[in-house]
């Protein structure tokens, strides 16, 4: 449940931790499902390191989740992530992307960034975007937990950045199960996995108001038994009508 306390976090921290937003039996048969739509990935001869996110392919990538396993489909529209994302962005919003990201032994930090700056130039003036990430293990400092610039949500311009970040970060800490709400404009990057044998998965949502282009092409990467499986909310969410996510008009008359 997303209560004002949450609501007051997200806004002073660009974050707030939901607990226990997945049971520990749905947890689990979600991580599950990752594992198998990262040997589906690699299968299809879509890579899971990308060189030019991660220093080294101890950090594994996922994309087109929705098309990998139905259950993806269940979370991309989970009532508590759907109700979250509409209040924060005013119901009128698409789905930019869902991917995950497994941080292994000896993963490495990605580039700093905002998930706002990478679809939409600045200046930054509102959460035109939110991030929903579903924890599929305890997420701590020590294996990956995702870096924040604590306040960076309220900059608006990249050169309002101080120039040495990198002692200011902090780590994202949640239990397995949990549902992170991030604020798009808030820097962060990929924490560093120091631990001997444990792993960090991640599922990210990404959503973003109707009048930002989405990170991906669902129109083309989801397969035609994909697309039967999916109602008339997300089939709008994601584009897939002739219209695609252009929001309807609201007339003043």
């Amino acid at each position: 449940m997303f209560t004002s306390v949450h609501a007051q976090q997200l806004e002073d921290f660009g974050y707030c931790v939901i607990e226990q937003a997945l049971d520990a039996q749905k947890t689990g048969t979600v991580r599950q499902a990752l594992l198998g739509a990262v040997a589906e990935s690699e299968r299809r001869g879509i890579p899971t390191y990308i060189p030019n996110l991660d220093p080294n392919p101890s950090n594994t990538r996922v994309f087109n989740l929705l098309d990998l396993d139905p259950v993806f489909l269940e979370l991309i529209t989970h009532p508590l992530a759907i109700q979250i994302v509409g209040d924060l962005l005013e119901n009128d919003f698409i789905v930019s992307n869902f991917t995950a990201n497994i941080a292994r032994s000896g993963s490495q930090s990605m580039v700093l960034h905002s998930d706002l700056s990478v679809v939409l130039p600045e200046p930054w003036h509102a959460m035109w975007s939110v991030n929903a990430i579903w924890c599929l293990d305890d997420v701590y400092a020590e294996n990956g937990a995702t870096l924040y610039l604590p306040g960076s949500h309220h900059i608006e311009r990249r050169d309002q950045l101080p120039e040495d970040i990198e002692p200011y970060l902090e780590p994202m800490q949640a239990s397995a199960g949990s549902l992170v709400v991030m604020d798009g404009r808030l820097w962060h990057t990929s924490g560093r996995n120091t631990t001997e044998d444990q792993e960090r998965a991640l599922l990210f949502g990404y959503y973003s108001r109707s009048f930002i282009r989405p990170q991906w092409n669902f129109s083309v990467a989801l397969s035609d038994s994909t697309k039967q499986l999916i109602g008339p909310e997300l089939h709008h969410w994601l584009g897939l009508g002739i219209n695609a996510n252009v929001k309807p008009l609201d007339g003043l008359l």
